[in-house]
């Protein structure tokens, strides 16, 4: 990934969802939102006087994996390399969508965790590293990777401009946490994060946590903060790279 520049002539956000969680959750949200995103970042119809101005950014495609990733260990582990090793394919920055609990909140994730996976997947099976990092010793997927991993996008910059553009829901509904939940959304994104780590590449890329639910006034804000979100990544790192911030 290139530096991020107004004059690029076109960026790529990856955006995932995930599959039904077992009986309880047939529809996931996560999917549901990601599947309802348009192929290219809509202009800002947002006219607010009292707001910064933001940079001139880009023309932003949203490129959507084509399925819901079942909400199982290895499949999410074989995947994510695919997903940023394509090379017909250039992903400027990634959003992992997942469904958190039914509490009204979303969340955006600063950080991913290595160990402590002790729920089973959908399928019954349980990750089982600390025995296969035992067996397998540096041969191990993440051997020598951290216990957590950070983000390298400005989230606190990208929250600030995020909580401006999105629908007034109420400031406690919008939040940034350090804790994914060590399950299948802490793992793609600890997948993803170490992934890029290894390979000496910018971690350019949020896990955002929407609540569990699915009815269509959900789904529209759940559709309208991720484009707002996708926006606001776009718009803080535009303003890094043209020193409009310091």
């Amino acid at each position: 990934m290139g530096s991020v520049s107004p004059s690029n002539d076109e960026l790529t956000v990856l955006v995932t969802g995930f599959g039904p969680f077992r009986e309880h959750y047939p529809v996931n949200p996560s999917w549901e939102i990601a599947s309802s995103l348009p192929d290219y970042l809509p202009p800002d119809r947002v006219k607010d006087p009292t707001r910064r101005s933001p940079p001139d950014l880009p023309r932003v495609r949203i490129l959507v994996h084509p399925e819901p990733i079942r909400v199982n260990y290895e499949v999410v582990r074989n995947l994510v390399p695919k997903l940023w090793d394509d090379p017909n394919q250039k992903i400027d920055f990634a959003v992992h969508i997942g469904m958190a609990g039914p509490q009204p909140v979303y969340a955006l994730e600063r950080l991913a965790h290595r160990d402590g996976y002790k729920i089973k997947d959908v399928d019954g099976n349980l990750l089982g590293d600390e025995e296969r990092h035992s067996q397998e010793g540096e041969k191990w997927i993440w051997h020598d990777m951290p216990q957590e991993i950070t983000t390298d996008l400005d989230i606190d910059d990208v929250y600030k401009i995020w909580v401006e553009r999105s629908p007034k829901i109420g400031r406690t509904a919008l939040r940034i946490s350090d804790d994914p939940g060590r399950y299948m959304c802490d793992f793609i994104y600890y997948s993803s994060l170490a992934h890029l780590s290894k390979q000496q590449r910018p971690k350019k890329l949020l896990f955002f946590h929407v609540p569990a639910g699915s009815c269509p006034e959900r789904m529209a804000l759940g559709k309208e903060l991720v484009l707002q979100l996708i926006r606001s990544i776009v718009e803080s790192e535009v303003g890094r790279t043209d020193g409009s911030k310091v």
